[in-house]
């Protein structure tokens, strides 16, 4: 028991009530309270509750207004109110485009053995066969990416379309020229055109955007393509554990005994060894990152191929909504004044066209060149962007009704006839340079560009007349039509020729371009006198180099130089090949090909 008697009559002293007076409390209790409303907001309004007595009117006025209890201090300063228009300070949540949602497609299906199997055959002949250079190789390459391909879309239910194929046969095409053709330019042409006709293939597209960024959707697909393949693959591999064995135990024994009877029948025939070392790749250690690299770039690819087939990008979806419509005065005064600008630009063509070149260039004070020159570069500008302004004229057309319609047609028809005219004389302007300097590498590319637009501003004259919803897959088709024919043509042997017939009537040539032209120039440099043809061809047989590449790397251009070369060799002197040189009145060599400016330039 305690040492204190407990008094049961005797009632504890009351604490002080939350609400009463500060004055009242006692000292330590009186500090406290002072120390929690120092921390403490103000007290907030509280509702009455319906059932409280009522207080007297005196009690009211001499007693505070009842508040809460106050919160046991923690020593932490309470958080304040928020305000009212707190949301318009948090991050506000950024929704992804409309058209992004609308361009998804659904997930593909599970990837299929015979598309796995088609992606493991191209991973292992772009390691074998894309190291020794571009050929053949990539249509060989090609084939077991494009059954991966066929496998999955069938697997997604996807149906082959005209256009589909006609996609796929133009790429297949434009591959044949790297195989054909040794020159560099035209083969970068090709192959990224053909990468763009395959993806448009996959994709589908049959309106503006689904064209323009249909090429581009394969990229997309890389990562996902891969993710795809990836869980393809081990879930197979843990559903059949049991039968991945005797496949793995078959191909190691077929591959030691091909290794060990190969290799003694090539020591057995020289003959035998040297079809063996022909159709097989040389392949060595030191080659083993670069060949890694050249495997894992061909899976991925052919996966990204596999995975647009079974799910691509609908890029047609893409609504592309017509500017406003601007009154007729406000949108034909601008086109009529073009047009009448380029009508005067014409008339000054016909006069200089037919014999006025002597009063022109008295007037201008340029040169034949100069003003060849000159004039190409600026009508070649002033086509691209006339298909700007048509493209804008269309944009905010006006579309009321049919004498709407005729009047775009009218003044739309008459701007592309007369940009028709002004093609057809910027390619007469490079015409008669040529004849007098020379053909060039970017002459021609310069000029085949002149003409593709000329074939585009056709198409649009004709959809205009009959209808456009054929216009963006008809200018796919003509673009990629066109980087075949100059592939096919041969730029490097074209210049060749037109050179040499050029030498032949004038007696001008420029030993030192025709060096720096590919394989396949050879063939015409070969008519060529001597000493003229050993000092044209010096440098490329140089470049050729005495190596003899795989068949699959060798195109059929520098084939043939390689043949003509050992059938009939050079012998190139430096003193007579060095006197060869042109050269100007200040004794320094000039280039013929830029009327007595140093290097090809234009």
């Amino acid at each position: 028991m305690p040492d204190t008697p407990s008094h049961s009559n005797e009632k504890p002293e009351p604490e002080s009530a939350p609400d009463a007076d500060p004055q009242h409390r006692p000292p330590r209790a009186a500090a406290e309270g002072q120390a929690i409303e120092d921390a403490v907001p103000g007290p907030r309004a509280v509702r009455a509750h319906s059932g409280a007595p009522a207080r007297a009117a005196g009690a009211t006025q001499s007693r505070p207004a009842p508040r809460r209890p106050a919160p046991a201090h923690t020593g932490r300063r309470p958080q304040e109110p928020l305000a009212p228009n707190w949301q318009q300070w948090q991050p506000s949540r950024h929704e992804p485009p409309v058209w992004i949602g609308e361009i998804g497609s659904d997930e593909p299906a599970r990837v299929s053995v015979a598309t796995l199997w088609c992606v493991a055959v191209t991973g292992l002949l772009s390691a074998l066969l894309l190291g020794d250079g571009l050929g053949l190789n990539l249509l060989i390459v090609t084939v077991p990416a494009a059954l991966a391909t066929y496998f999955a879309a069938r697997d997604a239910g996807r149906r082959l379309r005209p256009w589909t194929l006609v996609w796929a046969v133009g790429g297949v095409a434009l591959l044949a020229v790297p195989a054909l053709r040794d020159a560099g330019w035209p083969t970068f042409l090709a192959v990224t055109s053909a990468l763009a006709l395959g993806s448009l293939a996959l994709h589908g597209g049959r309106t503006w955007p689904g064209v323009l960024l249909g090429p581009f959707g394969l990229f997309g697909s890389l990562g996902t393509g891969l993710f795809w393949g990836f869980q393809g693959v081990r879930e197979r591999a843990e559903g059949s554990r049991g039968r991945w064995a005797p496949v793995v135990r078959t191909a190691a024994v077929a591959v030691v005994l091909l290794i060990v009877f190969g290799a003694l029948f090539a020591s057995a025939d020289a003959a035998f060894a040297d079809l063996l070392g022909g159709l097989t790749p040389d392949v060595s250690v030191a080659d083993g990152p670069w060949r890694t690299l050249l495997f894992v770039l061909g899976v991925v690819g052919a996966l990204a191929a596999a995975h647009t087939a079974a799910a691509p990008l609908r890029w047609d979806r893409i609504t592309v909504r017509p500017g406003p419509a601007r009154g007729r005065v406000e949108w034909a005064l601008p086109l009529i004044v073009l047009n009448l600008l380029f009508a005067v630009f014409i008339g000054v063509q016909l006069t200089v066209l037919f014999g006025g070149y002597d009063k022109v260039l008295s007037e201008t004070g340029l040169t034949y060149s100069q003003y060849a020159t000159q004039g190409f570069w600026q009508l070649l500008g002033a086509t691209l962007l006339t298909l700007l302004v048509i493209g804008l004229a269309r944009r905010w057309a006006p579309r009321d009704g049919a004498g709407d319609r005729r009047l775009v047609g009218a003044v739309l028809g008459v701007l592309c006839v007369l940009t028709l005219v002004v093609v057809a004389s910027a390619l007469r302007r490079m015409d008669l340079y040529v004849d007098a300097y020379g053909l060039t590498r970017l002459r021609v590319s310069v000029a085949a560009m002149e003409l593709w637009l000329g074939l585009v501003i056709v198409l649009i004259m004709a959809a205009g007349a009959f209808g456009g919803r054929w216009l963006p897959r008809a200018v796919a088709v003509s673009g990629a039509a066109g980087v075949l024919v100059f592939g096919l043509i041969s730029p490097d042997a074209l210049v060749a020729e037109r050179n040499i017939e050029r030498y032949r009537t004038s007696d001008k040539i420029d030993v030192n371009y025709f060096q720096q032209l590919s394989a396949d120039a050879v063939p015409a440099l070969d008519t060529l006198p001597e000493p003229l043809r050993s000092c044209a061809l010096e440098g490329i047989e140089r470049d050729l180099g005495d190596a003899d590449e795989p068949w699959y790397a060798t195109s059929w251009g520098e084939s043939r130089a390689r043949d003509i070369l050992a059938e009939r060799p050079i012998d190139p002197q430096w003193e007579e090949c060095s006197s060869m040189n042109p050269r100007n009145d200040s004794g320094g060599e000039r280039d013929l090909y830029d009327d007595g400016r140093t290097g090809d330039g234009y």
